[in-house]
């Protein structure tokens, strides 16, 4: 029996060793995957600067990265506010993020002067060089590249005076403090006097002004135009209200803009724009590519889009060339 006993006991410590050694050791077991830290700063809330987000997210996920899961966005809106953009531009430093996405013009400068390390990438900028953000659109020269989002200014002047041929004069509204409307409004002038056209223009300081100005300015104009300006974007429904009542079409810089409340553009697909901000991410994530050589890029197509509510509210008969585009 003793010898029984024993032969068991010894039979079972075998197998507890083989099962011990079957387990792999600490220092051979799989590490974690590492997750990406990305900081998304956006100067203020409207539907084209959410729709770019929205593209940059879902390009990082076409290509690997989910948020969740390999990737933790931070994502932290100022709401226009200045002191805003600079405590999350420090938070992002702070936090030692991987990379920050930069929303808008004032929200790439931000974050520009906190860091000369961490990758930025910026979308929805006009001009990144007469913003200070690049040395020049072929070599950015610095940790800063990205997308600009300039748009097609004389195609969308053109779609005026082709849609209301008895056009004179066109109204320009755009916000005083915003450097990319204030050069675009520049453009859509010298191209308004070139076509024997005359211009005004009415001017903000924020949204908050915006009902005020464009009730002014359609007492003036036969249809107005507005450029991708950030006041104006956040404030189309207002617009929309002022430009119903007085039968005056608005072409805009954008097509979130043109569906909150402009007639019809030759713009921007913001939602494209950051979706290819998002592949430049990828190429830096994946490949390692130098941001300092990477070119600003521009959007490859623009896209004709009226909005239908607005047509229907102008009693606008559309041109059949341009009826696939009524949504």
């Amino acid at each position: 029996m003793k010898k029984l006993t024993a032969l068991l006991l010894t039979m079972a410590m075998a197998i507890s060793m083989t099962a011990c050694s079957s387990a792999p050791a600490p220092s051979e077991a799989e590490p974690e995957a590492e997750v990406v830290k990305i900081g998304i700063l956006q100067q203020l809330e409207h539907g084209s600067l959410d729709s770019a987000r929205q593209g940059f997210i879902d390009a990082l996920a076409d290509g690997g990265y989910v948020d969740g899961e390999n990737l933790e966005i931070d994502y932290q809106n100022a709401q226009g506010d200045p002191s805003n953009l600079s405590t999350m531009s420090e938070r992002f430093v702070n936090n030692e993020s991987d990379m920050v996405l930069a929303i808008a013009t004032g929200a790439a400068q931000s974050i520009a002067s906190k860091t000369t390390e961490i990758p930025v990438l910026f979308t929805a900028v006009t001009d990144p060089v007469d913003a200070g953000l690049v040395n020049s659109n072929e070599n950015p020269g610095g940790n800063i590249s990205g997308t600009n989002d300039m748009n097609p200014i004389e195609a969308q002047i053109d779609l005026i005076t082709e849609i209301y041929p008895d056009t004179q004069t066109i109204g320009i509204v755009y916000c005083s403090g915003e450097d990319n409307s204030i050069l675009q409004a520049s453009i859509a002038k010298a191209h308004i006097e070139s076509k024997g056209l005359k211009w005004v223009e009415g001017t903000v300081t924020n949204s908050n002004d915006v009902q005020q100005v464009t009730q002014s300015i359609v007492e003036k104009c036969d249809a107005i135009y507005i450029p991708t300006d950030n006041a104006y974007a956040s404030a189309m429904a207002v617009v929309a209200g002022v430009v119903m009542e007085s039968k005056t079409p608005v072409v805009a810089g954008a097509i979130d803009m043109v569906a909150d409340g402009g007639l019809m553009t030759l713009g921007l697909n913001y939602y494209n724009l950051g979706y290819q901000t998002g592949e430049m991410a990828l190429r830096i994530l994946d490949k390692g590519a130098d941001i300092s050589a990477m070119p600003v890029e521009s959007l490859v197509k623009y896209d004709y889009y009226i909005n239908a509510e607005m047509a229907q509210a102008l009693e606008l008969e559309v041109p059949a060339q341009y009826a696939e585009y009524v949504q």
